[in-house]
Order: C-alpha cells, then structure tokens, then sequence
C-alpha cells in the first residue's frame, strides 16, 4: 500500500528578523496500489482486450477523424491557394494580404482545436477510470 502524507503549515512566526514555519502533519490516507502481474508490470493486455475499451477506443476515433480531416484539409489548402492561384495575393488590411490572415488563422485553428480535444480528454480520462476499476481487482 503507498502512504500519501499531507503536510500543512500550522503557524508562521516573525521576530527577531527571523520567520520560523512549524509544519503539521495531517490525517495520512492511503492509497490503493493497482495488482501487478508475476514480472511487476500493470496488466494492461487485459484491460485493452475487454468490450468497454474497444468501445471507448472507437468512440474516440469518431471524435477525433472528423478535426483531422479538417485540420490537414485546411492546412494544406494554403499552399496550395498561394502556390497555383492569386486569391489569396489581394490586400485584405492595410499591407496584409489574404496570405497573412490565413496563416494567422491557422495558429487560431490549432488553439481551439486543442481545447476542444482537452475538455473532450476529461471525459475520455473518466471513461478510462471506471474501466480500470471494473476490471482490475484487488
């Protein structure tokens, strides 16, 4: 079993130009210790084999193809549009050309896309938990 102890600073005390910090020792709480296999190692091979992963393996294929697609999609079109086209040569603001904005919207596209994908991982991350406990046991 590991022993997670949690410290907590009772009192600061100042004088003499000197500050001293006396440190409390709180409740100790355990925490459980995932079963291991005969050479150590987490048994992952049962975990990844069980209906509930495969599940959530192809859930999370479903969520993500659909910005890949995207991503690569509009990433690629930029080359594209300035190598064999003028579209994107004409003015938009001031001395900026379409080029500019496009490329700046690619940095826009990368950031709300990860974000989407990082509250999407918390439920992934949930799903992943229950399938531990179910399936490991002590």
């Amino acid at each position: 079993m590991i022993v997670i102890a949690i410290q907590q600073v009772q009192k600061i005390r100042e004088g003499d130009g000197k500050v001293t910090v006396e440190i409390k020792q709180s409740e100790v709480q355990p925490k459980r210790e995932l079963p291991r296999t005969a050479d150590g190692k987490l048994d992952y091979e049962r975990i990844i084999e069980t209906p509930e992963f495969k599940r959530l393996i192809k859930k999370k294929n479903r969520f993500i193809t659909p910005y890949v697609i995207a991503f690569f999609t509009i990433y690629l079109l930029l080359p594209i549009l300035t190598g064999y086209t003028s579209i994107l040569e004409t003015r938009a603001v001031g001395w900026m050309t379409w080029t500019w904005i496009y490329a700046f919207g690619l940095f826009l596209m990368v950031w709300v896309f990860t974000q989407i994908y990082v509250k999407k991982a918390r439920d992934f991350d949930k799903d992943i938990d229950q399938i531990i406990q179910t399936h490991i046991k002590d």
